[in-house]
């Protein structure tokens, strides 16, 4: 996992603790190709969420996926993540696929890292994997993350893969 020095998160506001409970999974929503910088983009969306139009004390999620597959740290686990919609994030540890899977394919290292994320998360935080879920299934305003992610949660593909990690 790639730490959030490596790339270059600024220090995190005061914020609400929680230990999370469950895994959620979305995506960023804009489009990240495989040859973007991830790191780069990273930093950027960490910079509007604790800029004036959010004044988040952190970037909103745990852990990143870059579509290479690199892991990125997010906010501590320990500290509620942020939402753009009406579900309340506090218990949840949040994943985030770079990317907008409404209209981007995942790519294949993608998926394999969140499959082990999810397990290896579970089995650290000490979370079941049954309280797997995903933005969209707690919220009603949004899409996330995205249909053609939101198809392999559908399937049972990604749940039965962490499984068998497990």
């Amino acid at each position: 996992i790639a730490n959030r020095q490596q790339w270059g998160a600024l220090d995190p506001k005061p914020y609400r603790q929680h230990t999370p409970v469950r895994i959620t999974v979305h995506h960023e929503g804009t489009q990240l190709l495989l040859t973007d910088d991830a790191a780069r983009k990273i930093n950027r969306i960490q910079a509007w969420g604790m800029g004036p139009d959010r004044n988040w004390s952190d970037i909103p999620y745990h852990f990143l996926i870059a579509p290479d597959g690199t892991i990125y740290e997010g906010r501590a686990v320990t500290t509620v993540g942020e939402t753009n919609t009406e579900y309340d994030p506090a218990g949840h540890l949040l994943i985030c696929c770079l990317g907008n899977y409404e209209v981007q394919e995942v790519q294949p290292q993608q998926l394999q890292s969140l499959i082990k994320l999810i397990a290896w998360s579970s089995k650290k935080y000490n979370i079941p994997v049954e309280t797997l879920s995903t933005h969209r299934d707690n919220s009603k305003q949004t899409t996330c993350p995205g249909k053609n992610l939101y198809a392999y949660f559908t399937n049972g593909y990604v749940m039965t893969e962490v499984k068998k990690l497990l």
